[in-house]
């Protein structure tokens, strides 16, 4: 698997996790630690896929998936919530505002590759 992903993560852990896992499988990482970082790094950067948590510093995932939909060069591009939000109709809210796709927190190690690899797949 090869591919340029940004990693919109506040948390220093899930980010070290998330990157770790797709070092391994040959992607190259690039991180942002709040929604501001991330769409302005997503602008210049045009990644293949944007993995982002929704519970974010100051704005929130759902209104940083808003932004990056706006961005003409950005319309190609996955956008997949990682969050913990897992109640009924979290995954619908997070669809509405612009994502491709979604994966629930904790992350599985052994089956997370395969999953961003789906949503990887589509840009393509």
């Amino acid at each position: 698997m090869k591919g340029k992903i940004l990693v919109i993560e506040d948390n220093e852990q899930n980010l070290y996790l998330i990157r770790y896992i797709l070092e391994d499988c040959g992607c190259e990482v690039f991180s942002a630690a709040d929604g501001k970082e991330g769409i302005a790094l997503a602008a210049s950067l045009k990644p293949d896929l944007i993995l982002l948590d929704i519970q974010l510093p100051g704005m929130d995932g759902y209104d940083v998936a808003r932004h990056l939909r706006e961005n003409p060069d950005l319309a190609d591009t996955p956008i997949v919530a990682v969050t913990s939000y897992a109640m009924p109709g979290d995954k619908e809210k997070a669809m509405e505002a612009g994502c491709s796709g979604y994966i629930e927190k904790p992350i599985d190690p052994d089956t997370f590759d395969k999953q961003v690899e789906k949503y990887l797949s589509l840009k393509r």
